[in-house]
């Protein structure tokens, strides 16, 4: 039986990162995020906000693919790449399906500048597991 997918609701972290979601399916998760407010002490963009956006990305869109089979996803992995760094304006996420199954999904997530300079590559596997 289909279920209905979830819909993505913004945690407390997201809020505070100022991440806005744009576009939302299991196949593409895009959303936004400013550089301002999540710089590291040298005024670059900080490595692990890259990882909370990636990682939120991908782990919405496992679990509105698990909705679906009326199960949730957990995370199991994630890594990043760091490609070339930002100090100002907006930084986008997408992320990708790579596999959509029963027991794991897999996502690359690409985070751009305004300018569409590759800034930061997420991989993320997520785990489908029963609601509780």
């Amino acid at each position: 039986m289909t279920q209905q997918p979830w819909k993505i609701v913004l945690g407390d972290l997201d809020r505070k990162m100022g991440i806005e979601v744009v576009e939302e399916s299991a196949e593409r998760v895009v959303a936004t995020m400013p550089v301002n407010g999540n710089t590291q002490s040298f005024g670059s963009l900080h490595g692990g906000a890259s990882l909370v956006l990636g990682e939120a990305l991908g782990s919405w869109a496992a679990v509105i693919h698990a909705s679906t089979l009326d199960k949730t996803a957990v995370g199991l992995d994630v890594s990043a790449t760091h490609h070339r760094g930002a100090r100002a304006g907006i930084v986008t996420g997408t992320a990708t399906a790579i596999q959509l199954g029963k027991t794991v999904t897999c996502h690359e997530v690409v985070m751009t500048d305004e300018t569409g300079a590759r800034l930061c590559t997420v991989r993320i596997t997520n785990l489908i597991v029963k609601l509780r």
